[in-house]
């Protein structure tokens, strides 16, 4: 995860100082868009770094979780960052679309553009690779940045080709408020799953399901129920109650819970997995409420 971080803060510095030029060269409100859109990056991936780096230190007396959701917190950091970079994209290409001028060195700007997908698609790709083996919130978050650079350098190069060579000035001031409006929607996307984490979501249905299904696959598992999960950074805890039978021995319940946890496990190699035994000699009261889950 920490070369991902490293790897997104080397892509937005070259990325930001190429879109710079290119803005101070051509006058294009959608370049201006597009090198905000890597600044954010930036900026973003600076922090994902510090973040990640917290989330990775392990649990202590004070915080007996860990401290993943410190990935959900700075989410929402660059969730307020994108909203504020939004607004002010719009705002600027509100005036351009109302007063358009013309695009001076447009040939170096889709140049430009076209180098910046290059680099950015290399380096979504990588992040996949990454999010897929540890799940990261934070290396997700930035990777749905650099996806919408991606959806940034493309409007560029339909902007700057639209004022350039078919002499639409207005598409300039347009293409910018579309690409805010990607960074909005993408901001609150980011939210969003910040928020899952911070307020401890359920796990997905299908997560669920798999879950219950590992654990009902043990052998003298008589049933499953009151599962509970939630997610803290790449640490995902699991809670559950199995039924075993009640003229097991404590010394055998305790073994069964064991391999019990030990089958949630291996679906779940970054899981928590705690399990609370219940005889079913023992008829369990049991009251269901709303926010319980079976």
């Amino acid at each position: 995860m920490q070369r991902a971080a490293l790897a997104a803060i080397v892509t937005a510095v070259s990325l930001a100082g190429i879109k710079l030029v290119a803005w101070w060269w051509t006058g294009s409100v959608a370049m201006l868009a597009s090198f905000a859109d890597s600044a954010l990056d930036l900026g973003a991936s600076g922090l994902n770094a510090l973040a990640i780096r917290a989330a990775l230190a392990p649990a202590d007396w004070e915080h007996r979780f860990g401290h993943g959701k410190t990935e959900a917190v700075a989410g929402l950091a660059q969730a307020a960052l994108m909203t504020g970079s939004a607004a002010f994209l719009i705002w600027e290409s509100i005036g351009r679309l109302l007063a358009p001028e013309p695009i001076s060195n447009g040939a170096l700007g889709v140049g430009i553009a076209v180098v910046s997908i290059a680099a950015t698609l290399a380096l979504t790709l990588y992040q996949r690779h990454v999010i897929r083996a540890t799940g990261s919130l934070a290396v997700s978050a930035d990777h749905l940045h650099y996806v919408t650079d991606l959806a940034s350098n493309a409007a560029v190069v339909v902007a700057l080709g639209l004022a350039v060579w078919l002499g639409l000035a207005w598409a300039d001031g347009a293409f910018g408020i579309l690409i805010a409006v990607v960074i909005g929607w993408s901001a609150f996307s980011i939210a969003r799953q910040s928020l899952d984490q911070i307020l401890d979501r359920e796990l997905p249905e299908e997560d669920r399901a798999r879950i219950k299904a590992a654990a009902a696959a043990v052998p003298g598992v008589l049933d499953v129920h009151d599962l509970r999960t939630r997610q803290s950074g790449t640490q995902v805890f699991i809670q559950l109650h199995a039924v075993f039978d009640g003229a097991m021995s404590l010394e055998d319940a305790h073994a069964l819970s064991d391999r019990v946890e030990d089958a949630v496990s291996l679906a779940f190699p970054n899981a928590e997995v705690l399990v609370h035994s219940d005889p079913s000699t023992v008829l369990e009261a049991r009251r269901p409420l709303a926010f319980v889950s079976t």
